[in-house]
């Protein structure tokens, strides 16, 4: 069975994030890797901060000058990722999340914080796995359903 190692930052102070929630971002990531067969161990950056800063990367970036709830930076190409040398992992890349973005979406949505923060994870393992919803209805709705699998198999079904 693959592992992930999650190397975690939390750059804000309005959302607490709790070990637990760590734990579930932790297994929402590993979830999406066993549906895509991926082998071996994994290893990914998590950041979690606030609105202003997500919006500067946002904008330095994808040059879109807003809020958003999740960025990811894949460090792969074409399916190809480093190794930590130390770990043996395979380097997948960065998130990073919006605390205060993810909060208002779970209560738009009307599910719990856990199930918001493991939604946003899980999407970003996907963009750094190299799936891009971006201007395809059909890779969109692709990733909408492995998602939603790997999050039911963790016990965050909708």
């Amino acid at each position: 069975m693959s592992e992930v190692y999650l190397e975690y930052t939390n750059e804000q102070s309005q959302i607490e994030i709790s070990e637990e929630l760590v734990e579930v971002m932790r297994r929402a990531a590993q979830s999406v890797l066993e549906r895509e067969q991926a082998q071996g161990n994994f290893e990914i950056s998590l950041t979690i901060t606030d609105a202003p800063t997500i919006r500067r990367l946002n904008a330095d970036f994808r040059n879109i000058d807003r809020v958003t709830d999740v960025l990811s930076f894949p460090l792969g190409e074409g399916g190809v990722f480093e190794k930590n040398f130390a770990t043996g992992a395979t380097v997948l890349g960065d998130i990073v999340i919006c605390a205060t973005r993810a909060a208002e979406q779970a209560q738009e949505y009307g599910h719990s914080l856990q199930r918001e923060f493991g939604f946003l994870c899980a999407h970003s393992v996907l963009h750094l796995l190299g799936y891009d919803h971006v201007g395809s209805a059909q890779e969109a709705a692709v990733m909408e359903q492995k998602q939603e699998a790997a999050l039911a198999a963790i016990g965050l079904a909708r």
